[in-house]
């Protein structure tokens, strides 16, 4: 806000200085008004921004692309097209590069233990990937078995096949292998007898020693209590 070019002092009476002192007071006073209501309007929205999530913004953003891309895919139903080829069109190589390796990136090829018979599978997998067949004694093996070798119902298989040493070996090497494997990485803890059985299963054990690991001294005296039957 420009001043307003007036008199000079010499030009005005003691009340007209006075007025002119008071209209002065009164802008000043505006202005700082102002100042405070833009200061405090800065405060409110710093403390917003930090009380969010640090992705906030990014969040929002995707949530934008996400609302935005369901209309275009509304739109090209209605009018007939193929909105992931119309969208793919638009795309350059290098961000579809990008993109690929970006997922790549956050994809997880070993989900984690789940149940034995989840492990069991991924264990045969693993080993049959692994498997490098030789075609040749195939072909030869299964021209000397005849019809015994795709065994139907019925049919005796006994004395036909036996495993050569370079295979008896190679299964104990990768026994060996598995052995060496589990003594190092396992992670199972040993079992304590005399230790208290305040758990259903092994997962929900470990998540009562998370709890106890962070809340327990907040809750010692409450649990004495409970085992001396003295609790209010």
């Amino acid at each position: 806000m420009a001043d307003v070019a007036g008199p000079s002092d010499a030009e005005l009476t003691p009340k007209q200085r006075m007025a002119e002192r008071m209209r002065r007071l009164r802008e000043l006073h505006s202005r700082r008004t102002e100042a405070q209501q833009l200061n405090h309007k800065e405060v409110v929205e710093e403390d917003r921004r930090q009380s969010q999530p640090k992705n906030w913004e990014r969040r929002q953003q995707w949530a934008e692309r996400k609302l935005e891309e369901a209309e275009q895919r509304e739109l090209a139903q209605k009018q007939g097209e193929d909105f992931d080829r119309k969208r793919n069109l638009d795309i350059s190589a290098e961000d579809a590069a990008k993109w690929e390796r970006r997922k790549r990136k956050h994809h997880n090829p070993d989900p984690g233990f789940s149940n034995y018979e989840a492990s069991t599978a991924r264990q045969y997998d693993r080993l049959v990937k692994q498997v490098k067949p030789d075609m040749e004694a195939y072909e030869a093996k299964k021209e000397a078995m005849g019809d015994a070798f795709y065994a139907g119902p019925g049919a005796i298989v006994h004395g036909h096949h036996k495993d050569t040493k370079e295979a008896i070996d190679r299964l104990a090497e990768d026994v060996n292998k598995q052995i060496e494997k589990r003594a190092k990485f396992s992670r199972r803890r040993i079992h304590d007898d005399e230790a208290d059985i305040d758990y259903i299963n092994e997962r929900n054990m470990k998540f009562n020693k998370k709890l106890e690991r962070f809340y327990g001294q907040y809750t010692q005296e409450i649990k004495q209590n409970l085992e001396r039957g003295t609790a209010v």
